[in-house]
C-alpha cells in the first residue's frame, strides 16, 4: 500500500530540486541547449533514484506500487511544470514543451518500474550464495 503522504512530499521534491538546479545550470542552455538538455535529465534519473531510495528506505519495493508512485511523481512534476512554461514568461505551446521537458519526466515510472523488478533477482541471487 502506498504510503500517500510521503509520496506526495517526495513527489514534490522530485518537481523542485530538479527546477532549482535547472535556473542555476541556465545560462549552460544560452551556450550549449544539448549540454544543458543532458545535464537536466541526468539531474532527473539522480533525483528519482535517491528519491526512491528514501521512499523505500525501510522496505523492498513492489512492482504494483512503484508505478503508483512513479505515475504520481510524473503527474506532480507536470501539474508544476507544464503551468509555469505555457503561461510564464517562455510560452511554450505544449507540443515543444512535451517534446523538450515534459517527456523527460516519464523516468519516474520507468525507472522505479526497472528498481522494483530488480528485487527479485537481487534476493534469488542472495538465497544461492
Amino acid at each position: 500500500m502506498p504510503r500517500w503522504t510521503r509520496a506526495l512530499v517526495l513527489g514534490f521534491l522530485s518537481w523542485l530540486i530538479p527546477f532549482v538546479i535547472s535556473f542555476a545550470a541556465f545560462p549552460i542552455k544560452k551556450s550549449n541547449a544539448p549540454l544543458f538538455s543532458t545535464l537536466m535529465t541526468l539531474v532527473v534519473l539522480i533525483t528519482a533514484g535517491v528519491l526512491l531510495k528514501i521512499y523505500f528506505r525501510d522496505r523492498a519495493p513492489f512492482i504494483t506500487e512503484s508505478m503508483i508512485v512513479g505515475a504520481m511523481w510524473l503527474a506532480v512534476n507536470l501539474i508544476f511544470d507544464y503551468p509555469m512554461f505555457a503561461y510564464g514568461p517562455m510560452k511554450m505551446a505544449a507540443g515543444k514543451y512535451y517534446s523538450e521537458i515534459g517527456l523527460t519526466y516519464l523516468i519516474f515510472p520507468l525507472f522505479a518500474l526497472g528498481a522494483a523488478r530488480l528485487v527479485p533477482q537481487q534476493q534469488q541471487k542472495a538465497a544461492e550464495a
